[in-house]
């Protein structure tokens, strides 16, 4: 009852509008009365066709508003009114959102009806937690990926990032911890996607037993910019929600790369002077906003973030991927080289770290897991000069036995994408790799 009053509450009493003066690339102009109007103020504009095309303002030019669509542009003209809509930047997730698809506004896509709505509303865009009222990150998160689990152990609460190039498996990767992440709610967002692996990752990648735990939010690479950041928006918010319920969630988005470029694209429309590579500041000032809005809470929820970051032209130190290295607690380089000569997944753990890792390691494996780093760099520096013959054997001890324990490790780090191994698994099986090693001694 008390919802069904709120839902009421919500209803218009009063139109206020205004009306379409103009229409400059992805932009609209409206006059009216814009003392009614804010930034971030939803208004729909009514183009007297079959549909209605729900806008949000972005900023002022003189007397006039500019709004920016959540749809195309046909049917709008001089003249068309622009209607403020009553709702807020808010939705209403509930546990019945488990096992659906909706896009960035949080209607439903899927097919399988209306969405229920919960009670408490929830902001598109939130602030983070107090610093200093959060909790600290939890214990050690079994992801089901030997290469993660054994040197990038990610603990409750954590948030990290997984950089590559396009074709480097980045997607798959994200897929096994979808599957096999022991976490009571994921929170997926796809953010950008071809319009294709959209249904091959539900079906394929995520399946009905992944799917029956997650709510998947999804704004393809066709969508408006304004779809593609709300999306991500609603990926956070559906994750808050669940957090402030007390539940441990798995928040994945593929990719914030694609978020930045949507806002790149709203800000340089709304008249953002460029900086680096055409970002605008904008960019620089929302992505620590959103990523910061993962991780624990006030409670015992958590969520434990995995952003994908989409680096351009292999360039691990491009503007974005610099950027959020520099807010998340962690980075999982994932590296061309090593998918050509097919090891998958293609995760260079000597560019990679988790800063929790220290702390988070269990102690009786941490010389272990010290000595096997050590060896993959000693190989890593001679690797050239192995390749080419020019080392020779017995010349020295550290180098040898990098040689011996090169493709072991190697099999260590690869697995099968349906494959799921456990944290104590992993463990085991490295400490069984590197003593061998000491027995050989």
């Amino acid at each position: 009852m008390k919802a069904l009053a709120e839902q009421i509450g919500d209803i218009d009493g009063v139109n206020i509008y205004g009306r379409v003066v103009g229409v400059r690339g992805l932009m609209v102009e409206v006059a009216g009365p814009i003392h009614a109007m804010s930034v971030g103020a939803r208004l729909v504009i009514e183009t007297g066709a079959s549909r209605d095309i729900p806008c949000e303002v972005i900023g002022f030019s003189g007397n006039n508003a500019i709004v920016m669509p959540f749809a195309g542009l046909d049917g709008v003209r001089r003249g068309c009114k622009a209607v403020i809509a009553n709702a807020a930047n808010q939705v209403r997730p509930c546990a019945a959102w488990l096992g659906r698809v909706i896009n960035a506004l949080g209607e439903p896509i899927d097919g399988k009806g209306p969405l229920p709505q919960g009670p408490a509303p929830m902001p598109f865009r939130n602030s983070p937690p107090p610093a200093h009222s959060r909790k600290r990150v939890g214990a050690p998160l079994d992801l089901g990926v030997r290469a993660m689990n054994t040197f990038l152990t990610c603990c409750r609460g954590q948030r990290m990032g997984i950089f590559a190039g396009s074709g480097v498996g980045k997607s798959v990767l994200l897929s096994m911890l979808a599957r096999n992440v022991d976490a009571a709610v994921s929170v997926i967002g796809l953010i950008g996607e071809r319009g294709r692996e959209v249904q091959e990752f539900l079906q394929d990648d995520l399946g009905e037993e992944g799917l029956a735990r997650s709510v998947v939010v999804v704004a393809t690479s066709d969508e408006p910019a304004l779809m593609r950041r709300q999306a991500a928006y609603l990926t956070l918010a559906v994750a808050e929600y669940f957090r402030d319920e007390e539940k441990d969630v798995l928040c994945l988005m593929d990719s914030v790369t694609r978020f930045a470029m949507a806002q790149r694209e709203i800000g340089l429309s709304a008249g953002e002077p460029p900086t680096a590579k055409g970002y605008t500041p904008t960019v620089f000032t929302e992505l620590p906003k959103l990523l910061e809005r993962a991780g624990p809470g006030l409670g015992e929820g958590a969520i434990t973030a995995i952003f994908t970051v989409l680096v351009d032209g292999d360039d691990h130190n491009e503007p974005i991927a610099d950027a959020v290295r520099g807010i998340l607690d962690g980075h999982i380089v994932m590296q061309r080289s090593i998918a050509e000569r097919g090891r998958y997944p293609a995760i260079n753990i000597l560019k990679s770290i988790s800063r929790t890792m220290p702390k988070s390691a269990d102690p009786q494996f941490w010389p272990t897991i010290q000595k096997a780093r050590a060896v993959m760099a000693t190989y890593a520096d001679m690797e050239e000069l192995i390749r080419l013959g020019a080392y020779r054997a017995g010349s020295s001890p550290e180098v040898d036995e990098a040689i011996r324990l090169h493709e072991p490790l190697e099999a260590f780090l690869r697995q099968r994408k349906d494959e799921n191994a456990s944290l104590a698994d992993g463990y085991s099986q490295l400490a069984q790799i590197i003593g061998n090693l000491e027995t050989e001694r």
